[in-house]
């Protein structure tokens, strides 16, 4: 399993692995998933929010404040509230959206599906996501978990990383071959 040398090996990983196993012992991955993109949600839509996981001018117990707040106004389980809490203590709120990213890759492990890393140039609609993810696990023969990033930087397309395969289909990689063959 890829947790053990991989997720376990930074700081975030080791936390959503200590969240991971103890929603697992209390039977409560799904609802932790839930409130943690409820959480990944409220992050990308409010900038006060941003702010108060980011900023080092916060205190500790300021933002474990703010954060019991949020978690309450958001309707968050038990088990995700106490942990943004210990998290908030710890001072390691700048690794929460690391810390929920990998959560949802322990999670999906373990309902057996793969994970798929999707990178576009722009936020990807639910559409194309169910037809991505329909697609990718035609290709897979399993189930298939999408951890979708933006990178504004490939300009377009998309590019998909799924297990030790690798599809790039971004605008940045089409012009740089471009450029490579005029040279040549």
């Amino acid at each position: 399993m890829e947790t053990s040398g991989g997720i376990r090996a930074s700081l975030a990983g080791r936390y959503a692995s200590a969240l991971f196993d103890l929603a697992r012992d209390e039977r409560q991955i799904d609802s932790v998933s839930s409130s943690l993109r409820l959480v990944q949600d409220a992050l990308q839509t409010s900038p006060e929010l941003r702010t108060l996981t980011s900023s080092p001018l916060v205190s500790r117990d300021d933002a474990g404040k703010a954060l019991a707040a949020t978690a309450g106004a958001l309707g968050l389980d038990t088990t995700t509230s106490n942990f943004l809490g210990v998290v908030a203590r710890n001072g390691r709120l700048r690794q929460l959206p690391e810390i929920i990213r990998l959560f949802g890759r322990l999670a999906a492990e373990h309902r057996g599906e793969v994970t798929a890393e999707v990178t576009s140039a722009r936020p990807l609609d639910d559409g194309q996501l169910a037809a991505l993810k329909a697609n990718l696990g035609q290709r897979a023969g399993r189930d298939i978990a999408i951890d979708a990033r933006v990178d504004p930087s490939i300009l377009g397309g998309i590019v998909v990383r799924l297990g030790s395969q690798m599809i790039d289909a971004s605008i940045r990689t089409k012009l740089n071959t471009l450029a490579t063959a005029m040279k040549g």
